[in-house]
């Protein structure tokens, strides 16, 4: 028995001695199962899954200097150049003779336009006139060009040489395409140019080359904002406060934005479901809020023009939309204007404004159908304009057509008048039927609206279906007078 308790200790030891044994061989097997698939995985291109193998790799054995560089390699093909960098600087660690690990790292770093780190590591990998040296050497002779570049953008940016400043940031970025920083100075060049687009894509990039880039999200969705795209600049402010919930530059912008995107959507659904009040009111809170944006301000006058056209009150839709084509000219707008101007028998300001349209894009169907029209009515005009004949707008209801019908034919109903002036009571007399006829049909209308008059003679339609404007305002107005007309 006291044997026996001697002996336990010793047992107990040897026991967890194979145990460590067995499970050591087992580990072993298992990152190298590891290394196996994320090798297959690799070279089928599949590499978030080889990622993943290699990540097992990695915590199955810390101390293993190549599950690291594999790892890394993995990162570098994937663009992650922060991670690639803390792998091969670990099997540095681990292995400071390892030669390929050094040189991969010294690519990174002059990728990321760390010009004097890259010029460290490639040199140490070059002297060592080992594997590598001759590719080392190589990049190591572009990095005096790449350094002088960088103080060249740099003083072209201050001096406002914007064109410049960008060519130089082209070269750089084009052996330097994991710098950041280089991203954002182009995209400040960019922009001070006016191409806004490019600024827009190097910020991005920029964006996506930094972990929780908030300053890179702030930026974007002003920039957004300032071009009138609410709703992308209202995405960006959000990814910002998804990575910083407190960071006060993008919590106030979102405030405004999230205001103003509201107000265009309500005032925009308003608009199409033939509220027009309602889009109204929702447009010119935009303008409240929104005092020194213009491209802001463009949508929401935009909408007011288009609002405004379809009531009594043509003149402010053709006063918003003059404000907003002081903005932005797009044809689209002058195009808009001209209905208005046409609405207000303005043929003239219409044909400029259509033209004005086809000088952007010689193809919209809209100026082109909008120009001929305006020109039929500017001859029509010329001629005969029913509108005016019954002193009412183009946009004027039957309603409103037949009162002013009934008012001028009482006004100019021959028997009121004697001698010479009944002649003229008589050819004005038969004016107003006829506009009454062509107004109030709404297929003859609509042919009249397109610069075509259904009653003229040259159509052969002037006395089509029997028309008789006299008998037409006894049957409509049961008129008191008794008329005598003598045709002859």
């Amino acid at each position: 028995m006291d044997t026996w308790h001697r002996m336990r200790p010793k047992l107990y030891s040897t026991c967890l001695f194979f145990l460590a044994l067995d499970c050591s061989v087992v580990m072993g097997s298992e990152v190298e199962n590891h290394l196996e698939m994320g090798r297959d995985f690799l070279a089928r291109g599949q590499l978030q899954d080889a990622l993943s193998h290699y990540h097992a790799a990695v915590e199955g054995d810390p101390n293993n200097y190549l599950t690291y560089f594999k790892r890394g390699t993995v990162y570098l093909a994937l663009g992650k150049a922060k991670f690639a960098l803390l792998d091969f600087g670990k099997v540095l660690e681990l292995k400071p003779d390892f030669t390929a690990a050094r040189y991969q790292r010294g690519v990174v770093l002059m990728k990321q336009a760390s010009i004097e780190d890259a010029r460290k590591e490639l040199y140490n990998v070059y002297i060592g006139n080992g594997d590598f040296s001759r590719e080392a050497y190589d990049l190591y002779s572009k990095l005096d060009g790449l350094a002088y570049d960088i103080e060249l953008a740099t003083y072209y940016q201050e001096n406002k040489d914007y064109e410049s400043g960008i060519n130089s940031l082209d070269r750089l970025i084009e052996h330097c395409p994991w710098a950041p920083s280089l991203r954002e100075q182009r995209s400040h060049l960019y922009l001070s140019s006016g191409n806004v687009q490019h600024a827009i894509m190097d910020l991005r990039t920029a964006t996506k080359l930094q972990a929780d880039d908030t300053d890179g999200h702030y930026k974007l969705s002003k920039i957004y904002y300032s071009i009138g795209e609410v709703s992308e600049s209202l995405k960006e402010i959000r990814e910002c406060l998804k990575l910083d919930p407190d960071h006060k530059l993008c919590h106030s912008h979102y405030k405004i934005v999230k205001k103003i995107d509201r107000l265009i959507v309500d005032s925009q659904s308003a608009l199409n479901i033939k509220d027009f009040s309602s889009s109204i009111q929702f447009a010119k809170k935009i303008l409240d809020l929104e005092k020194d944006t213009e491209h802001i301000r463009f949508l929401a006058l935009e909408k007011l023009c288009r609002s405004y056209q379809h009531t009594d009150e043509l003149s402010l839709s053709l006063k918003y939309c003059s404000d907003a084509l002081e903005i932005s000219q797009t044809p689209d707008l002058y195009c808009l204007r001209a209905e208005g101007y046409i609405a207000n028998s303005m043929f003239d300001e219409a044909i400029r404004d259509f033209e004005h349209a086809l000088h952007i894009d010689q193809e919209h169907r809209q100026a082109n159908e909008g120009l001929k029209k305006a020109k039929n009515l500017q001859k029509q005009a010329e001629r005969k304009d029913y509108y005016k004949i019954l002193n009412v707008k183009r946009t004027a209801t039957k309603q409103e057509i037949i009162k002013a019908y009934r008012k001028a034919a009482q006004q100019w109903h021959p028997d009121n008048f004697q001698g010479e002036a009944k002649k003229n009571a008589e050819k004005r007399f038969i004016e107003i039927a006829s506009a009454k006829e062509v107004l109030t049909n709404p297929e003859k209308r609509e042919q009249f609206d397109r610069g075509i008059d259904p009653l003229d003679p040259e159509s052969g339609r002037h006395h089509q279906d029997g028309f008789n404007p006299f008998q037409q305002f006894h049957q409509f107005h049961g008129s008191p007078f008794t008329f005598k007309f003598n045709f002859n």
